[in-house]
């Protein structure tokens, strides 16, 4: 039996589909997950401007409540089944700390997991890039930053500050898909290697007690291939004691459990 799919979009992604919570569940049942977690993506601080050109990058503040209560609805119709914990995907985003705790201290309570993502990058602490979007806002962030090697720093350098940021006490537990950067790899070949960087990266999630999201989202991305992260960084999270937990990150319903048949030998979820 497959353990744990903590990582499932809902229909209130606005990048994603409209399939209805209940069929991410019995998809989830019929492959035999004991239990998963919805990580819809949390709203943006309000004075933070969603870089992302369609401006959808998260649900709006307005639908977070009915998020919720649809979460534990869920949670009550099928508690005989399968175990459901209701969570959201948090952005980490540079300078924006403060709104972030302040946003988790008034919704936590109401969460059972969470997961702590970086999808915006930024130079100069004024204009962000939404740096997973598409290759052409990868190629216009790569111009800026002058080269594909800052702008993998850039990424990993969030990340440690995303692990190592004061949140509050409901700060997520958990690092989202941290090869995210290499979404478009395919695309952009590196030149370098980014061994040291993930060393830095694992050596502050180790440090803060955090763990991973070991995303089978980026097998199935044309320009990445790859689990988010490999497995050879998966290999070196577990010689470290990190905690792993599978994800899907389905935004439809038939995603749910993409590449755990990969995934799953690999590591051991517990919830």
């Amino acid at each position: 039996m497959n353990r744990h799919d903590g990582h499932i979009h809902t229909p209130y992604c606005p990048h994603g589909s409209r399939d209805s919570l209940k069929s991410y569940v019995e998809n989830a049942i019929f492959q035999g997950f004991a239990a998963i977690s919805f990580m819809e993506h949390a709203p943006l601080p309000e004075s933070f401007n969603d870089p992302a050109p369609t401006k959808d990058s998260a649900m709006t503040l307005h639908s977070l409540d009915n998020y919720l209560q649809d979460c534990e609805r869920i949670k009550e119709e099928y508690q005989e089944h399968i175990k459901i914990l209701t969570g959201l995907e948090v952005d980490y985003i540079a300078g924006y700390e403060n709104e972030t705790a302040t946003f988790l201290n008034q919704w936590g309570p109401r969460l059972d997991d969470s997961i702590l993502s970086v999808h915006f990058l930024t130079l100069d602490s004024r204009s962000y890039s939404c740096i997973d979007y598409s290759k052409d806002t990868f190629q216009t962030f790569l111009t800026e930053a002058g080269s594909l090697e800052k702008v993998y720093q850039c990424y990993y350098n969030t990340l440690i500050q995303a692990a190592s940021a004061d949140l509050g006490a409901y700060k997520p537990a958990r690092l989202g898909h941290m090869t995210l950067i290499r979404k478009f790899q395919n695309a952009f070949p590196r030149k370098f290697s980014d061994t040291a960087m993930i060393e830095n990266v694992l050596e502050t999630v180790e440090k803060h007690g955090m763990s991973l999201d070991i995303n089978g989202a980026g097998l199935y991305k044309p320009d990445c291939r790859e689990v988010y992260p490999p497995k050879y960084v998966v290999e070196t999270a577990k010689k470290r004691g990190i905690q792993l937990v599978y994800g899907s990150d389905a935004h439809t319903a038939t995603a749910v459990g993409q590449g755990s048949g990969v995934i799953s030998p690999w590591i051991h979820s517990d919830l």
